[in-house]
């Protein structure tokens, strides 16, 4: 990936920097692996606005990713590249031997017509998917299962990556993209290599309408509202705030939200960096 930035010939071009999507190799989605997307608009069942600066924002189609990669021993092909709206990593388009279709997050370095594969005995390469137990210590992987079977829940977002570090018996000690050592067991999958799009966090809108398009309507600070809208609202002039804390009145800096009965301590080895 690479980024391209704009002459200032308008005002909404003078900051933006942008993808130039020239790893994309097609612009039209697998007919058969995209269905119609419902937004919420922040509201619940009830038509209630419980999230806050949600809303409008582009119509979407959602890509059914296959994070479970269970076709073990089965080999696939990769067809495309192609932008997802609904991630910020791009998606891979794999045609399986069996005639099978179906996308996977792409990771960093896969192109048009490499092959790929998941289950066991076979090679460390970028795109396989291979169990925690089989894959060498030190390599860099994404897409982890936390329980085997489950589909992949960690490293998923663009330039993310974790690291095996170590084994202990039935467990696999990862670091984590936060920082964090955690163990995770040896019989759950991951996607070897790191995901693509890593450039995304250098992303500059340039314009306040290209966030809306994105669905996210402006949002407002405590200090500016009034008493009954927020704890930090009211006063005179510069004389609101105090301490710093969310509309429901919880610490926003230093306050643990964690519970300390959480059933993933005892598989945390290192915390996160603050």
């Amino acid at each position: 990936m690479a980024l391209k930035k704009f002459k200032p010939i308008t005002p909404g071009q003078r900051h933006k920097i942008n993808s130039d999507y020239s790893e994309l190799t097609t612009g039209t989605p697998e007919k058969s692996l995209v269905s119609g997307k419902k937004n919420s608009g922040g509201r619940n069942n009830d038509g209630r606005m419980t999230m806050r600066y949600i809303g409008g924002g582009h119509k979407k189609r959602y890509r059914v990713i296959d994070f479970k990669r269970e076709k073990h021993g089965i080999p696939a092909t990769v067809k495309s590249i192609e932008y997802d709206p609904n991630r910020s990593s791009r998606i891979a388009l794999l045609f399986y031997a069996d005639g099978e279709k179906r996308y996977i997050i792409s990771p960093d370095g896969l192109k048009v017509g490499d092959k790929v594969i998941s289950g066991s005995d076979i090679e460390p390469n970028v795109g396989n998917a291979m169990f925690l137990s089989d894959i060498p210590l030190g390599t860099v992987i994404h897409n982890i299962e936390i329980k085997p079977g489950k589909g992949g829940a960690i490293a998923r977002g663009a330039g993310t990556y974790a690291q095996l570090n170590a084994r202990d018996g039935r467990y696999a000690i990862i670091k984590l993209p936060s920082g964090e050592s955690r163990m995770i067991l040896t019989t759950c999958l991951a996607t070897i290599g790191s995901v693509s799009n890593s450039e995304h966090n250098l992303t500059v809108s340039g314009k306040a309408g290209r966030t809306r398009w994105l669905g996210r309507r402006p949002r407002v600070r405590g200090v500016v509202m009034n008493p009954v809208d927020h704890p930090m609202g009211g006063g005179e002039g510069k004389n609101s705030g105090g301490h710093p804390r969310s509309r429901n009145g919880i610490p926003a800096k230093g306050f643990k939200t964690r519970s300390k009965k959480k059933y993933s301590d005892k598989f945390i080895i290192e915390r996160r960096k603050k």
